[in-house]
């Protein structure tokens, strides 16, 4: 066994100056933040108090925007599961023609911002929206969609059912089908064969998207301000802290219970995935998922069902970019009149949404991309101790909602002023940059990581042998080879960064300052202009469209990481 002289002997010295000033760096813009909005939200005075969350449930409003969200996630993943496990089940255990394309139109709904598809749905199922026209006109009645937390639940299941989608059909491909084969032997058939077997097994994938989906209803600010729908935490956590002011303790409760909601959703998954045992012994040529050729009848369901499902949750993209060309569009099935001056007003006379979510979202992904790099390279090859503060405080930002973030910057941030420019961080556009690379470096850190972990140390070992010092050895042999995970890393921070509106909202300084998101977010709270906000909306579906195109083209060669998307 080592001693402590043997442990301080391992030590690198560089390596451990690196990890304090990550380690300072993480601390002042995602740990500080946070511990400063619990001290707020658990103090009275000078003293520790349960008081504010007393006060919080005994009050009406925040009660039931408590339970609302509540039911917003649970729903979101009730009805997102029925759409997402018949979907991964006829694409992963069914051979046709055209499964690629569902698999394809699955997705698709993930590359529209949840507040851009709040806006279309509106249009087609809004009280007057053109489903509801075209029921007057035949049936003389309207059904009231969108209508307060029903609408929020649409557009939330219809925008996020795909990490399900995703989750339960990767989990579903790795399903041993011998199991399946055995069950079917000893009379287990259909569904039975699903709900005792099948499903089971696929478990991880599918609680893995159940509770995506979940934090981010809880997370979504956007979409019921949109839907002008306010009882929610999220929007009550915002209006706490933008009307009444940052001394507000209701507004720091509320962020404080969406964390605590975050974190016990992890920490069930995890109880609940502890209780069974998912793993299978066979694996490699005999585990192949095996696909059953189908026609008829089942082959015309499945059809029926992909058809119907993924025609409602495409509804938005489609609005949306009618919208975009549309002149007016009210009280009609179409638009009255069509027009490029939607388009003309974004790219020449606000100009600086667009410019500036380039600007921001960019030099977000690189700050990810370079933090990530330098932790998970310490993660892995590192000779200090406290590798895991690192880890986990770089994770954190998965299970913090945006609005807790901006809360905690505004509070930590926001009357101080910065010795050398004499005014607060808040008060530049340089805030949204750090918030949106504190809240994506779990992204970029996970996929150096993956990069990272095949690279084979004995590769930088016999570059070192062959006389290259550390620093030459990482240029030429490490950075190469990670290179693909870097990629991924900073695209995948570029095309989540530039849609996020929850942050956003709540940290830009100025109108000219605000990126794409703010610009959709301002004009859409007007009709005249919610054809400029839907052109921006086409912006923001093209930026995530062609970035998450690009992700796939690097990943679909192996360059270099074991993350696929």
């Amino acid at each position: 066994m080592k001693t402590i002289k043997d442990k301080l002997k391992d030590i690198d010295l560089s390596q451990s100056l690196i990890f304090l000033i990550l380690l300072a760096f993480l601390f002042l813009f995602i740990f500080y933040p946070l511990i400063r909005v619990l001290y707020v939200a658990f103090t009275e005075g000078d003293h520790l108090s349960l008081s504010h969350f007393v006060n919080f449930f005994e009050r009406a409003l925040f009660k039931e925007s408590f339970v609302n969200s509540l039911i917003a996630g649970l729903m979101a993943v009730f009805f997102g599961s029925l759409i997402s496990l018949p979907l991964a089940f006829f694409t992963i255990k069914y051979d046709f023609k055209g499964k690629t394309l569902i698999q394809t139109l699955g997705v698709l709904p993930l590359v529209l911002p949840p507040y851009v598809g709040a806006v279309a749905l509106q249009l087609a199922l809004g009280r007057s929206g053109v489903a509801n026209l075209l029921l007057l006109e035949w049936f003389g009645t309207s059904i009231p969609f969108m209508d307060g937390l029903r609408g929020v639940i649409i557009v939330q299941t219809l925008h996020y059912f795909p990490f399900i989608f995703l989750n339960a059909s990767a989990s579903l491909a790795n399903v041993d089908p011998s199991l399946e084969e055995m069950a079917q032997n000893m009379g287990a058939h259909g569904f039975r064969l699903f709900r005792k077997v099948t499903l089971p097994l696929m478990m991880p994938g599918f609680i893995a998207g159940a509770l995506l989906v979940f934090i981010k209803v809880i997370d979504d600010l956007a979409t019921p301000l949109i839907l002008n729908y306010t009882k929610m935490l999220a929007p009550q956590a915002y209006l706490r802290v933008t009307t009444i002011g940052i001394e507000d303790k209701a507004g720091y409760v509320i962020c404080v219970i969406m964390v605590i909601l975050s974190f016990i959703s992890l920490w069930v998954a995890m109880k609940f995935l502890s209780r069974s045992e998912y793993a299978m012994v066979q694996r490699g040529g005999a585990g192949t998922p095996i696909s059953k050729k189908i026609r008829g009848l089942k082959l015309g369901l499945v059809w029926t069902f992909s058809i119907f499902v993924l025609g409602i949750s495409l509804i938005p993209h489609l609005g949306i970019f009618i919208l975009s060309f549309a002149k007016v569009w009210s009280f009609s099935i179409l638009p009255k009149s069509y027009t490029l001056g939607n388009y003309i007003e974004i790219f020449y006379r606000t100009p600086h949404f667009v410019k500036n979510t380039l600007l921001y979202c960019l030099m977000a992904a690189g700050i990810a991309v370079f933090f990530g790099s330098v932790i998970a390279f310490l993660l892995i090859r590192g000779k200090i101790w406290g590798k895991g503060i690192l880890d986990a405080i770089a994770m954190m930002p998965l299970a913090i909602p945006g609005v807790v973030l901006a809360t905690g910057y505004l509070r930590v941030f926001h009357g101080t002023n910065l010795p050398f420019l004499h005014q607060p961080l808040t008060s530049l556009w340089i805030i949204l940059v750090i918030a949106y690379a504190a809240r994506r470096l779990p992204y970029s850190l996970r996929s150096c990581y993956a990069a990272m972990q095949q690279i084979h140390i004995t590769l930088e070992e016999s570059a070192q042998n062959l006389g290259a010092n550390r620093r030459r050895t990482f240029f030429k042999i490490t950075f190469p080879l990670m290179i693909g995970g870097l990629v991924a890393g900073g695209l995948l921070a570029f095309i989540t960064s530039s849609v996020e509106l929850s942050s956003t909202i709540m940290l830009v300084p100025r109108m000219e300052h605000g990126p794409l998101s703010y610009g959709i977010y301002i004009y859409m709270q007007s009709a005249v202009g919610r054809g400029p906000g839907a052109a921006l909306g086409v912006v923001a579906i093209l930026l995530v469209a062609i970035g998450t195109y690009i992700v796939n083209k690097v990943f679909a060669g192996g360059s270099g990481t074991a993350f696929k998307l």
